[in-house]
């Protein structure tokens, strides 16, 4: 019987249908992990000239590793500069100058709403206490797109999560714009399982493309709410011998 274990692992394939959404030229606000591994991929393959953006201030960072934290000096070694934090953040995103931003969450909601703040009802007395905000809600709301990288479990992909830390799409159409959001939001969400995205007409997050080896049925049962899934469902790309080796090199360096 042939060997039915697929050659990447869940985040590997994750990584690689993200980077690919990054485009050679494109402005990206970079933050520790995936995030961070995901624009480097990038960089380092189809698009060596993407402008990497880190919270702490360095312009055009050009990583030989992988940054430990945000404040790595690595970034500020290869940078083409260094800003302060209130001028990226004054200026550069809530200016309306970078292209897409990536975040993570420990919840999202059929609308893209991200949580990272606390689980449970009462913010007061929560079930778990999360990092918190950080820079996530300026990203979602004043990058021009929003990608969203995640694990695809049942107690991530919930109705409505418990605490809105960073804002979604909807649920009215101009949820966004009556906040002065100029942002369009999260409109890729990439998991472990497949890749979803808005409905134009509601906003409602739609299973569009399965990683393969994935079965729908596995997508819907770890999601809380009834899952759209678009008329052509897609099955996406398998991750490349190229995409794996320097994804792999990136993370052995660091």
């Amino acid at each position: 019987m042939a060997n039915r274990t697929p050659a990447w692992a869940a985040d590997e394939i994750m990584t690689v249908v993200a980077a690919r959404l990054l485009r050679d030229g494109m402005s990206c606000f970079v933050g520790i992990g995936i995030p961070s591994t995901v624009a480097n991929l990038a960089r380092n393959t189809h698009a060596p000239n993407l402008f990497l953006i880190y919270e702490a201030g360095p312009l055009g960072a050009k990583p030989y590793r992988l940054p430990l934290s945000i404040g790595d000096g690595e970034l500020a070694v290869t940078a083409d500069s260094v800003v302060s934090v209130p001028e990226v953040f004054n200026y550069w995103l809530q200016g309306g100058h970078i292209d897409v931003g990536y975040l993570s969450a420990a919840q999202i909601d059929r609308f893209g709403n991200l949580n990272t703040t606390v689980i449970g009802p009462d913010y007061h007395d929560p079930k778990v206490r999360l990092p918190g905000a950080g820079g996530a809600p300026e990203i979602a709301a004043h990058c021009r797109e929003v990608t969203v990288i995640m694990r695809h479990t049942r107690r991530a992909f919930v109705p409505r999560v418990d605490f809105v830390t960073s804002i979604g799409l909807g649920p009215e159409p101009d949820t966004r714009s009556r906040f002065g959001f100029r942002g369009a939001g999260p409109i890729n969400v990439i998991t472990d399982l497949g890749v979803l995205k808005p409905d134009p007409h509601d906003n409602e997050l739609t299973l569009v493309a399965i990683h393969p080896g994935v079965e729908l049925q596995e997508v819907m049962d770890r999601t809380q709410w009834p899952l759209r899934v678009a008329s052509s469902l897609e099955v996406t790309d398998a991750p490349t011998g190229e995409e794996l080796a320097v994804l792999r090199d990136l993370k052995n360096r660091s």
